[in-house]
């Protein structure tokens, strides 16, 4: 199975931490070697990383490691491939533009026989999850030919979740660069830290932070993860079918489907 990242915070921020921690699992601690990636939102632009190899051998990896980009949201994902070869065009996240938007998405699981619709949105790679994320898209065209409120729309992407979740494991992430949304199938878990700030240890690498010295009183960042990235803070595990929309750091509103 492959591991997600993401981020949603109320001031831009750096991910350099726990992006620290995501990429020894890529090969190092976890078994994850099949190529990674990360979006980070800047306003409508995406600014998108991605490379096939393990993302503890990558030297693109070292490079978003030691340069601490600040975004308000953020995707990321590291593979361990089920269907598709180990290739660029099979790297995660996946974007396409609705609406004149940037939409970026990373999915855990392995979906079997996944009829997508590709009425408009077509997959370039192999993958069960571009494919799924294409007939979301399409979906969410077919529904709303123009531009609607992320209130108006939840309820689409819900349903579609739904229904992939029926067809195998669907846990993944979905933004436009203003929100980000979350749906478990299996597993994802997420922190949000607030002040007071404390201090922070990864579980897979020998680091540590103090927030306390990098943050402000007014900040909020929520990082979600597959599994929790480090072993001194309280994580929140989700419920299978549970789904939850952030924006600006915090949960705006969730379910479970």
């Amino acid at each position: 199975m492959c591991e997600l990242l993401g981020m949603s915070a109320n001031v831009p921020t750096d991910i350099v931490f726990s992006f620290t921690g995501l990429m020894q699992r890529g090969g190092r601690t976890g078994p994850h070697r099949d190529g990674w990636g990360i979006g980070f939102y800047e306003g409508r632009g995406l600014r998108l990383f991605q490379d096939p190899r393990a993302s503890s051998e990558s030297e693109v990896a070292q490079l978003v490691q030691r340069y601490p980009i600040k975004s308000e949201v953020v995707i990321g994902h590291i593979r361990q491939a089920n269907v598709g070869k180990v290739s660029l065009v099979n790297t995660h996240p996946f974007s396409r533009e609705l609406w004149g938007r940037n939409w970026c998405f990373a999915h855990n699981g392995q979906l079997a026989g996944l009829e997508g619709s590709t009425t408009f949105y077509r997959p370039v790679g192999e993958t069960d999850s571009e494919a799924a994320f294409c007939d979301l898209l399409n979906r969410v065209r077919r529904a709303f030919p123009e531009p609607v409120s992320v209130e108006m729309l939840l309820p689409v992407l819900v349903a579609s979740c739904a229904s992939y979740r029926k067809l195998g494991v669907f846990n993944c992430l979905l933004s436009d660069g203003d929100w980000l949304f979350s749906f478990c199938s299996t597993k994802l878990a997420h922190i949000t830290r607030r002040a007071p700030f404390g201090p922070a240890q990864l579980k897979d690498a020998d680091l540590k932070v103090d927030f306390q010295s990098q943050t402000t009183p007014n900040d909020v960042v929520t990082v979600i993860a597959t599994e929790p990235l480090t072993d001194n803070e309280q994580w929140s595990l989700y419920q299978p079918g549970e789904w939850r929309l952030w924006r600006r750091g915090e949960c705006i509103t969730h379910g479970k489907a």
